[in-house]
């Protein structure tokens, strides 16, 4: 029998990490066995650890008493079937956990897609329990797989936001900053507003050490250090996207744009030992304008599905995606890294916020 491996983190203490090894569990009547071929590990995973609670990632693959096991975004194989249609061979793509195996129940199955049934996962948002049939999944491309893992499910979300804040005519705003600029989920925001909103200035903010990266990207019309806020210089309203989760941050913008600030999205927590507050509440602070929202990208698919279709909304996002996947592959290097390890060297310096942005890490067990 195959082993399985999982690799939990304490809840409490994301740094902390282990490594798990049982016997791969044999499907049911209905199930069938994925066994996990790689997934991609970002910032975005340790987001998912820090309001692990508040939004129940970790509910989707449970773990021992205060441990948790991070959702990823990755390839799988069937490698054992009970379900008459899904055969032992057939490949995926969707969300997995930071394990080698994992048992599914498909259901609402179509040729390009599946749903797992398990009962524990309904609760949940159904865009994470659907995994793409990869033989028949027209947003496939062999050679862009490691970019899929990557990039496809934050730009996912960076594409939502572009659509909210379209929808709601920037808030009257012709500005828009983003903190955290180097990450993915920011990169992906500017990429696309810089095509769907072309009369939206667009400022990113980013450590020092970042900069030139951030700036040699070419999506901001401008790129201003944390450090030197001082350096903000705007005419008219502003919508604020937050991607590092910083009250400090927050504050400190607040404090130079003043009433000029009409929005803040609150989306990721990549500064979240820096004085971030999981990106569920409003920055510390700030006693007077608008309250920090939470952005959560399901919902934002439900209501764009619901005014143009599952159909229209999966050709508008490959639309956007096509052109983004080829300009983001000459943003990051892929390094593939094997083995525990590696797997656990690389969550804590994503988690420390080592980690390089212009390298983008593909794990394999």
């Amino acid at each position: 029998m195959p082993i399985k491996r999982e690799m939990m983190v304490r809840k409490d203490a994301l740094e902390q990490t282990a490594i798990n090894e049982t016997i791969a569990p044999e499907p049911q009547d209905g199930e069938v066995l994925l066994e996990v071929e790689a997934f991609a590990l970002t910032a975005n995973n340790v987001t998912y650890a820090v309001v692990g609670e508040q939004v129940k990632y970790w509910y989707f693959f449970p773990a021992a008493e205060g441990w948790g096991i991070v959702p990823v975004w990755g390839h799988a194989r069937v490698t054992a079937s009970r379900h008459p249609e899904i055969a032992v061979g057939e490949r995926v793509y969707g969300y997995l956990p930071m394990a080698t195996h994992l048992i599914v129940e498909p259901g609402k199955i179509s040729a390009g897609m599946f749903r797992d049934m398990a009962a524990h996962r309904q609760p949940m948002a159904m865009v994470y329990n659907q995994y793409r049939r990869l033989a028949a999944d027209p947003s496939h491309d062999p050679a862009r797989e490691n970019e899929r893992m990557l990039f496809e499910p934050l730009f996912l979300t960076s594409f939502l936001i572009d659509d909210q804040l379209r929808r709601q005519d920037w808030q009257g705003a012709r500005t828009v900053i983003l903190t955290s600029a180097s990450s993915k989920t920011a990169m992906g925001l500017a990429h696309v507003a810089r095509t769907s909103s072309p009369g939206i200035r667009r400022i990113g903010l980013t450590s020092k050490s970042n900069l030139r990266f951030v700036q040699d990207t070419g999506l901001y019309d401008q790129v201003i250090a944390y450090d030197a806020l001082d350096d903000l210089d705007v005419a008219g309203n502003v919508v604020l996207v937050d991607f590092a989760g910083n009250a400090g941050l927050l504050s400190d913008v607040h404090a130079r744009l003043a009433e000029r600030l009409v929005h803040i999205l609150k989306v990721g927590v990549t500064h979240h030992d820096e004085g971030g507050d999981g990106g569920m509440t409003s920055g510390a602070g700030m006693t007077s304008g608008p309250k920090p929202v939470w952005f959560f990208a399901p919902d934002a698919a439900a209501t764009l599905i619901g005014a143009i279709g599952q159909d229209g909304f999966q050709r508008a996002v490959a639309e956007r995606w096509r052109a983004f996947v080829v300009d983001a592959a000459g943003w990051v290097t892929v390094e593939d890294q094997r083995g525990p390890e590696a797997m656990q060297r690389v969550w804590r310096d994503q988690v420390a916020g080592r980690a390089k942005p212009d390298i983008g890490y593909v794990m394999r067990w």
